[in-house]
């Protein structure tokens, strides 16, 4: 049996981990942490999520869960994020890390501190999105430079990062098939009179809106036709299956910095 601390309990995706937690055989919440100071401290963990009494009081200390046999699992924001990865890596339990937005130096720290434990860090657990991933930079090379390539992605309104960090994903997916560097060619949305499109460049349009899961289009634009791929997520519950399973296959591993592709054996 498995056990899961799941950060970021207050959350979508952290009540969308322990309601999917109770349905996965094989694994059990064990803790549950959210931020010092929350009304929600002591208060029943299924019960925040939705999910029925399970007698897991949420709590602001991760360190007195973690072993190397129980394993993480974070949804929650870049600091909080580095703060239990640090913790995780000092008690080299396994950590499952979905959040987005990291500046260029957090990952720097992420990728240093994997090397004292074993972490899966990933912009999208979905095992749709990442099977995408996995064959987009062959399609893009076969279509070759005469494609123009935009992204489009869609999320609810209370998303704080644009674009989404699968949109950036994908992007750099696709730059690297095609020799190109996603920061120097990336076109974050379009305003006036910008002139034609170049041809190199890859656009990266964000769409903000209720309660969108989240949706990611990839277009391959050429001159009498277009290819599309397009993902819809229909619940949190997909990216929730996705980190579980994560979760399971990383206890098995050696340390280091994993992604969904590894996970996934794609």
């Amino acid at each position: 049996m498995l056990g899961l601390v799941v950060c970021g309990i207050a959350g979508r995706m952290g009540g969308a981990v322990v309601r999917v937690c109770q349905q996965t055989p094989g694994v059990r919440l064990i803790g549950a942490i959210d931020r010092p100071g929350s009304s929600r401290i002591g208060k029943d963990a299924g019960e925040i999520a939705g999910a029925g009494r399970l007698e897991v009081p949420v709590s602001d200390h991760i360190e007195p869960y973690l072993k190397a046999t129980t394993a993480v699992i974070d949804f929650s924001n870049p600091k909080a994020s580095l703060g239990f990865l640090r913790v995780a890596a000092k008690k080299q339990a396994p950590i499952v890390i979905g959040t987005t937005g990291f500046s260029p130096k957090e990952l720097a720290e992420v990728k240093k501190l994997s090397r004292r434990t074993r972490v899966v860090l990933s912009a999208n657990m979905s095992i749709g999105v990442n099977l995408l991933l996995s064959v987009l930079g062959d399609v893009a090379q076969t279509l070759g430079e005469d494609y123009d390539v935009e992204i489009v992605e869609a999320h609810h309104r209370f998303k704080k990062d644009a674009p989404s960090g699968t949109a950036l994903a994908l992007g750099r997916e696709i730059a690297t098939a095609l020799k190109r560097a996603l920061d120097q060619v990336g076109v974050c949305g379009r305003k006036g009179i910008v002139g034609e499109r170049t041809k190199k460049e890859i656009g990266l349009l964000s769409v903000r809106a209720g309660d969108i899961v989240g949706e990611h289009t990839v277009i391959f634009g050429g001159l009498g036709e277009r290819v599309e791929f397009t993902h819809r997520a229909h619940s949190r519950d997909t990216f929730a299956r996705g980190a579980i399973r994560a979760a399971q296959w990383l206890v098995k591993q050696k340390k280091g910095l994993y992604s969904m592709q590894d996970v996934l054996g794609l």
